[in-house]
């Protein structure tokens, strides 16, 4: 029987990257897991074919996290599946890079939008939906949230943003034994990170003792792991994966 054997995962921004390998994980280790998209129906429709086939329980369910009314819907919708979540991975975020002196207005509402206002939107109704006992929730942050880098001044302010609603909202759902915490991965292949740094991966790989970049799976471990009753005693905290590059 698996570490999340009877819990039921609600997984945002899962259709492809690090999102779809913690769903992946998360359904090989017994949860029932809803793969949340936006826009890439087919991709979250794959990675609920590769759960079922493995034996698992998944459904796909299109919702942007950073509307209230999409995200009421992508938890009634979650319910009715499976029953009430007791695990929510707030993956679902975007970002692009720049110097600070071209950043625009549509830019910085479309980051926080997404980046922030999204968890903000989801984590209230975890605390709606979740059960009486409890429940866990994994932000899904970036080592740029601490250490910035140049070109990444709203993305990373997103993500220390994000850093911080953990850990206040950590202080809050204890009571009810909800634990909040964040990962905060390093540099980490996906779809968008390769599109994006296909000619820096080798620079980006040198920067870690460990001479590789983060593979989606990496991530996923840690997830599982903080979804899973053996971190029962761990909540506020923001958790660096990213091979020694911090």
């Amino acid at each position: 029987m698996g570490r999340l054997a009877g819990k039921v995962a609600v997984v945002t921004g899962a259709s492809k990257g690090i999102g779809a390998g913690i769903a992946r994980a998360m359904g090989r280790e017994g949860a029932a897991v809803v793969v949340n998209y936006s826009s890439s129906k087919a991709g979250a429709e794959r990675v609920v074919g590769e759960i079922v086939a493995a034996g698992g329980r998944a459904i796909a369910v299109g919702a942007d996290v950073s509307h209230a009314a999409e995200v009421a819907r992508l938890f009634a919708e979650t319910e009715r599946a499976f029953g009430a979540p007791n695990v929510l991975v707030n993956n679902a975020g975007v970002f692009s890079f720049g110097p600070l002196a071209k950043a625009t207005e549509e830019s910085f509402h479309w980051h926080y939008n997404v980046n922030v206002l999204g968890p903000v939107l989801t984590m209230q109704a975890a605390l709606e939906h979740f059960p009486a006992e409890g429940g866990s929730i994994v932000n899904i942050s970036s080592i740029v949230g601490s250490h910035s880098r140049p070109g990444a001044a709203i993305y990373g302010s997103t993500k220390a943003a994000l850093d911080s609603l953990t850990r206040a909202a950590a202080l809050e759902t204890g009571v009810r034994n909800i634990r909040v915490n964040a990962i905060a991965p390093g540099h980490t292949r996906s779809e968008g990170s390769d599109s994006l740094f296909a000619d820096e991966r080798d620079s980006q790989a040198a920067e870690s003792p460990l001479k590789r970049m983060g593979m989606p799976e990496d991530i996923a471990r840690v997830a599982v792991f903080l979804a899973s009753d053996e971190s029962a005693w761990i909540t506020g905290e923001v958790i660096r994966v990213g091979g020694g590059v911090i």
